[in-house]
């Protein structure tokens, strides 16, 4: 099993980057592989809904000039995946959502019932606003969300400052070990029950 953790900080070691490997800690302690990704520092640009992800083969994202064509590729394969980034302005930094915009547009079919989760670092307020946004992807995905005992948010400005908030902290790490539990038992079950039947996506407009 093997979970794929999207760092979208700009900044290197970091706050969010400490957050993201007690988390990844957790899951090689739980047996799970991990691989962190950082994306934050990259120039992505956003999703232009051209529909090229739709009928390219392989589901390609029409610009190849970026990590987004190579990173949505490991997340396919991958058991699950974590989603971490700062708080701007009580949101998403641009980067990651650009990234994700395209990754899930292009990627949702093959997410469905994976495992994913979020966390957000932010220096005061707004990182339930994050969580939610980060969550959003992945609740429109059809993916399976592990719980914890909070909001999965970390607290911290300056770097280093994340390790002083155990609450936060703690939050993350039990997130981490519920995510190798849901992996295993999916893997467990396998073989056993069958993925619920899907069927196409009934699309209604609002507007004639």
């Amino acid at each position: 099993m093997k979970v794929i953790a999207i760092n979208g900080s700009p900044r290197f070691n970091g706050n969010t980057s400490m957050a993201l490997k007690a988390m990844t800690d957790e899951l090689e302690r739980q047996g799970v592989e991990t691989e962190t990704i950082q994306i934050g520092n990259l120039s992505i640009r956003g999703c232009i809904a051209c529909g090229h992800c739709r009928t390219s083969e392989g589901n390609k994202c029409v610009f190849k000039d970026d990590c987004v064509n190579d990173v949505a590729q490991k997340m396919r394969e991958a058991d699950g995946f974590i989603l971490g980034c700062p708080t701007y302005y009580a949101g998403i930094p641009g980067t990651m959502k650009s990234f994700l915009d395209r990754v899930f547009y292009s990627s949702t079919p093959y997410f469905r019932l994976k495992v994913g989760t979020t966390a957000a670092v932010v220096r005061r307020a707004g990182g339930v606003d994050v969580v939610h946004q980060l969550n959003n992807y992945l609740n429109l995905a059809q993916m399976v969300i592990p719980p914890s005992q909070y909001w999965t948010i970390a607290y911290g400005r300056d770097k280093g400052e994340v390790e002083g908030d155990g609450e936060g902290m703690q939050t993350l790490v039990k997130n981490a070990r519920s995510m190798a539990w849901l992996l295993k038992l999916i893997e467990a079950g396998k073989d056993n029950i069958p993925l619920p039947e899907n069927e196409p996506k009934v699309v209604t407009s609002f507007i004639r």
